[in-house]
């Protein structure tokens, strides 16, 4: 059995235009349409029931629309009886009596009366109008098939389908009737067809097609209470509990007290300056590293305690950075201009060394899958190792500086680095496509969101820029207020959400902004040097790192989760009870 273009090539349809529309239904007689405006589509309370137009201290919420709103969200929640009398004491109905009639016809299957009542409404864009009249035939045609009235569905098809003009749809539809094991294929060029839906479902889908003001959208009122809240939760720049709740009875506002501000520990097994820290993916362990030469692997225990589990030796010079695995059971080392060494968490013990003749690697980093490892090179080229220590490929030129940081998205396609004193190159390594985030001043560090959305930029000028790295590269943030000279400050994203930016500085204090309004919130003393690195645990947003020239780590944590510990200073961790 052919398609309806058999009969009739597409070539000779003509669009059938608003008026003619009107008359698709099995020969209905024209009606002229009604005003489009909400108000005449519903009944009006006397005057002396209406007290005034708005509601609310503000001025701005019309009655009609509010007391509509809330007969909608009655009706949803069950309570059927309320709603009935929230709309005859109000004189407000919820629907139009067309609507009415409407809905009522879809639900009893009525195609032709409820596209002759559909043209009642009064709907003034044809385009809407088109495509609900689409919808309901649509319903119609497939349930006709389920119901095996081939002849049926075929004549919908031609006579009051196929007149629309949407002439790929019509194709599609035909397909079920030539070959009905195509409609439900997954996967396939008709995914997009399906067999008769429910009529609740298919009256959803009108809902959300017709405007709201003539069909109030599913859960409006239950949008916007979600939509306040949100909004407050947001707009609280101290919010950073794991605890979910939001009540409708206050406004919600959070208090300092949700920010990592007292020291908790101090960690003083390094002998020189502690120029790194990272903690792992699952929040359990922290590395740290040093001009010491060594570097440390921390535990994190469900207190939140930590002590020292590894100390790794065997580089010649300042470690400068570290490198978690994907599954945090590896961790990679970089010697200031030297080579990587890759360790077992578990056991401390070095697995392999990679190093590169005549050349200093300056930084490291791990591919997605943990198959492959990545460092900069002090050639300023970016060079890629499976883990047995072979060369798999290394990108030439001015690709990274002597001393660099270096980001893999979580994709595997971008690598990015400092590739000139003010730029950042994001290289997309399949594509073989480079761009440049250009800054005025010189680029001393960066790092990389959790999703991969957005890079945080540390510059010379005291500067740290936010920039939106998904699409087009944009500016979106500066946050100021720390001290930096001479040396390498890095900042990082954190807490709930990574909500906050912290950096270190050289003043001694660690820095805590609102990532979304650029508030400084918090300036943290304690350290009696630079602070060159910061780290938020990923895991739970109540716990900060910092690494200072001071040699020592700083655990910051809650005000009122001060550790309980003996006085006992084993392994050199000092456990502070409120003091510093």
């Amino acid at each position: 059995m052919g398609g309806v273009e058999d009969e009739e090539p597409a070539t000779k349809r003509t669009k059938v235009s608003f008026e003619e529309l009107r008359g698709l239904s099995n020969g209905s007689s024209f009606i002229e349409p009604v005003s489009a405006s909400s108000s005449d589509l519903m009944a009006r309370p006397l005057a002396s029931e209406v007290d005034k137009e708005v509601v609310g201290s503000k001025g701005i919420i019309k009655r009609v629309e509010f007391v509509r709103i809330i007969a909608n969200a009655l009706y949803s929640l069950g309570y059927k009886k309320s709603g009935a009398h929230l709309e005859e004491e109000s004189g407000i109905p919820l629907h139009s009596s067309v609507i009415n009639v409407f809905m009522q016809q879809i639900l009893d299957g009525n195609w032709d009366e409820s596209v002759s009542t559909l043209l009642k409404i009064g709907l003034l864009d044809e385009r809407i109008v088109l495509s609900a009249s689409l919808l309901i035939l649509e319903q119609k045609f497939f349930e006709l098939l389920d119901a095996e009235k081939v002849m049926d569905a075929l004549k919908t098809l031609r006579t009051e389908i196929a007149p629309l003009c949407i002439n790929k749809r019509v194709r599609e539809l035909s397909s079920c009737i030539v070959a009905p094991s195509q409609c439900n294929l997954v996967g396939s060029c008709s995914q997009d067809i399906v067999r008769s839906k429910s009529r609740s479902k298919l009256l959803l889908e009108l809902q959300k097609l017709l405007p709201p003001t003539v069909m109030i959208p599913e859960d409006r009122l239950e949008h916007l209470v979600e939509q306040a809240l949100l909004l407050q939760r947001d707009a609280c720049i101290f919010h950073n509990s794991l605890d979910n709740e939001v009540s409708l009875y206050t406004d919600h506002l959070c208090g300092r007290d949700q920010i990592p501000s007292q020291t908790l520990q101090i960690l003083r097994e390094h002998r020189d300056e502690v120029w790194f820290l990272q903690f792992s993916h699952n929040g359990k362990y922290l590395a740290s590293s040093s001009n010491d030469r060594s570097a440390i692997i921390w535990e994190v225990d469900v207190n939140g305690g930590v002590s020292l589990k590894h100390r790794l030796c065997g580089h010649q010079k300042p470690v400068c950075a570290a490198s978690w695995s994907p599954d945090d059971h590896e961790l990679l080392t970089c010697g200031l201009e030297e080579v990587i060494r890759r360790w077992d968490v578990s056991s401390g013990e070095c697995l392999h060394v990679y190093e590169k003749a005549d050349s200093g690697l300056v930084s490291c980093g791990w591919f997605p899958d943990g198959k492959w490892i990545f460092s900069g090179v002090n050639d300023k080229s970016i060079c890629m190792w499976q883990l047995d220590g072979r060369e798999l490929q290394c990108w030439k030129g001015q690709r990274t500086l002597r001393i660099s940081d270096l980001e893999i998205t979580n994709d595997g396609k971008q690598i990015i680095s400092i590739c000139r004193e003010n730029a950042i190159l994001l290289l997309n390594r399949e594509a073989n496509t480079e761009r440049l985030i250009e800054e005025d001043q010189t680029v001393t560090s960066f790092s990389l969101s959790r999703d991969n959305r957005f890079l945080l930029v540390n510059l010379l000028d005291q500067e740290i820029h936010l920039w939106n790295i998904d699409g087009d590269l944009k500016l979106v943030a500066k946050y100021k207020g720390h001290k930096r000279t001479r040396f390498v400050i890095r900042s990082c994203f954190g807490g709930l959400a990574q909500a906050f930016i912290a950096s270190g500085s050289e003043d001694s204090q660690v820095y805590i902004w609102h990532r979304g309004s650029g508030e400084l919130i918090e300036a943290l003393p304690g350290h009696s040097g630079a602070v060159n690195c910061v780290s938020w645990n990923p895991v739970n947003p109540h716990m900060l790192a910092s690494a200072s020239d001071d040699h020592t780590i700083r655990i910051w944590g809650l005000n009122d989760l001060r550790m309980k510990r003996k006085d006992t200073h084993s392994n050199s961790v000092h456990y502070c009870n409120g003091g510093t």
